[in-house]
């Protein structure tokens, strides 16, 4: 506490003035001076951490002895010097924190607090229980303490273990940790690691690193969390706060389509992280022209290593993703499509494709990719029009329908298991729960559940749903809305939450997709002949992509490679997209075959 002006004035002046001679004070009475002053206004700020508001007196001294540099140390910067003291301390520059603490006047922790730290570090157990008990009043869990002597005595008794001492771990065992009365299960764990004729095979075992610095300081870490920050600093505090800013950095960069988490040691932290348009997958890397008509629709396999392309010339080709050089190549073409192939389904386990055709086709072909031939074909009545499918998760049923009215419920022979009347579809989607979702004819999304013929509306439009497409977690949707263009809902929420600009769209279907590391980023293509790219919390696009002659149909985002999609388009080609480096290792490829 500071004391108040009048109990100041009734004890020894801190500075004493000048004699009557005008004798200026001496070096030693200016250290002396500087001291009395640290303690006074320091007091035990350090140690008594409760008060927030606190402030330090940081106090210097010039060369010529005469004036004093006194400076007011605030509360944050008293953090912010502990939080590199701590640093320095870890990276094992004692000195240097030896000397902040000096000139500052600022401790890192609790000295209770850091002399338990040298009991830890230094093996010392019994000393360091008894410390413990002495710091109880700042564990604020109610059975904090318990569990951090359960810590302690689990890494004696590892340590007695390898120091080839049996009966006395056998002791700590059961009549130290056992008598605490907590992790019983783990307790029993504990028993096994006696009877390992190698320490090695128990270290591996027990997930330990052995007896020393590294498995001792592993342990103050699991320890110093049970402390309050005013008396011992979280562990690697500093390491920690800079890794929340790259994190935050990260999420906030708008053209960040790297897979993975950026760490400390991935960027420098002396500017913000920031990605430039070039790190985005923005040039054509290679042109697929072996369709003859118009493409209507694209999409990878779950497991990314092909790519279906489906025609008005009734093609379905299935082409080879190399996952290094991203280069395709053309594996099988299936024809007899009388319709052509206005949508493709592929099944979970990336074996067997759903092709459907348009309003005219009353049936829809099944093809087993691995063995290159025809499933089934599905064919209920003349009067059907079966223009979109999606799979179940288990890979061996499906939902089907079309613009007329049929609903059906199928297995992979074709078989129809139950049918739903009168439902008007424009597109399917089956979430990872198996939940049902379809658009109608009505400008609405809805789930259904054949089970008991039950369905409930999730979003309602104002224009026709012309497509959606929801995002792996289930819990987004992304609808190409005639003459809108693309939007954003919220299923669980049911919200509409972006309404994207830019993109031209009529009444032709267009099927947009999600895309990136963590489906950050949202693509479609446009009657303009353009592709379109926006990240998901912006409306307006960050990227427009030319190259196509006609209206782009579909644009289909790589299930695990960020860098890569595909787009297709009314000109009779598909475009695979992805960055300068491979563009110039397809370029290098192309020459190596052609030579």
């Amino acid at each position: 506490m500071h004391s108040s002006d009048s109990e100041i004035s009734q004890q020894q002046p801190l500075i004493p003035s000048l004699d009557e001679n005008n004798t200026n004070i001496t070096t030693s009475d200016t250290n002396n001076n500087v001291e009395r002053l640290k303690q006074h206004y320091n007091g035990n700020i350090c140690n008594n951490n409760n008060n927030n508001n606190d402030s330090l007196i940081s106090i210097s001294t010039q060369t010529n002895h005469d004036e004093l540099n006194i400076q007011i140390i605030t509360n944050s910067q008293k953090e912010i010097l502990r939080l590199i003291g701590q640093h320095l301390q870890s990276v094992g520059l004692s000195k240097t924190v030896d000397s902040l603490i000096s000139e500052s006047g600022c401790i890192l922790e609790n000295e209770q607090a850091s002399n338990f730290r040298e009991l830890i570090m230094s093996g010392k157990w019994t000393e360091a229980l008894i410390a413990l008990d002495k710091l109880n009043q700042y564990i604020e869990e109610h059975d904090g303490i318990q569990q951090m002597k359960y810590l302690i005595l689990e890494q004696k008794y590892f340590e007695l273990i390898e120091d080839n001492q049996p009966m006395e771990a056998l002791y700590c065992l059961r009549n130290e940790i056992r008598t605490l009365n907590i992790r019983i299960e783990r307790t029993h764990q504990l028993t096994v690691f006696l009877m390992f004729n190698s320490i090695k095979d128990m270290c591996k075992a027990a997930n330990w690193s052995g007896k020393g610095f590294t498995s001792r300081d592993k342990l103050m870490e699991k320890l110093q969390k049970y402390f309050p920050p005013d008396i011992m600093l979280p562990p690697k505090r500093l390491e920690s706060l800079l890794s929340q800013a790259i994190e935050l950095q990260q999420e906030r960069c708008t053209y960040h389509v790297k897979p993975g988490k950026l760490s400390i040691e991935d960027i420098s932290l002396l500017q913000d992280h920031a990605c430039t348009k070039q790190t985005l997958p923005c040039i054509t890397i290679q042109t697929l022209t072996d369709h003859t008509d118009e493409v209507w629709f694209c999409k990878f396999s779950p497991d990314g290593t092909k790519l279906a392309t489906g025609s008005k010339d009734g093609n379905l080709y299935i082409y080879d993703v190399d996952m290094e050089t991203y280069r395709l190549k053309l594996r099988k073409q299936f024809d007899g499509h009388s319709f052509g192939i206005g949508y493709i389904a592929w099944c979970p386990f990336s074996r067997y494709i759903i092709a459907c055709g348009t309003d005219e086709c009353n049936e829809i072909w099944i093809w087993d990719i691995q063995k290159e031939e025809q499933r089934s074909r599905i064919h209920h009545t003349p009067d059907d029009s079966l223009t979109c499918a999606a799979w179940l998760p288990c890979g061996t049923r499906f939902v089907c329908g079309g613009s007329r009215g049929q609903f059906y419920y199928c297995d992979i022979e074709g078989n129809v298991i139950d049918s739903w009347e009168g439902v008007r579809l424009q597109c399917l989607n089956v979430t990872n729960e198996g939940i049902i979702l379809a658009a109608d004819a009505q400008k609405r999304i809805s789930s259904y559940k054949f089970d008991s013929l039950t369905d409930q509306q999730i979003i309602h439009e104002d224009h026709p749903i012309m497509s959606f497409t929801i995002s792996k977690d289930g819990r987004l949707a992304l609808l190409n809305i005639a003459t809108q263009g693309v939007h954003l809902w919220d299923l669980n929420d049911r919200q509409l939450l972006r309404k994207y600009q830019g993109v031209t769209q009529g009444h032709y279907v267009n099927h947009a997709t999600f895309g990136g590391p963590n489906e950050e980023f949202i693509a479609s293509g446009s009657e303009d002949s353009k592709v379109y790219l926006w990240h998901r919390r912006q409306e307006r696009p960050i990227m427009i992509f030319s190259g196509h002659t006609r209206t782009v149909n579909c644009v289909s985002w790589h299930p695990i490679l960020p860098l890569l999609f595909a787009s297709a388009s009314d000109d009779a080609t598909v475009r695979i997209w992805s960055t300068t480096e491979h563009q110039l290792q397809t370029d290098v490829e192309s020459s190596i075959n052609s030579d």
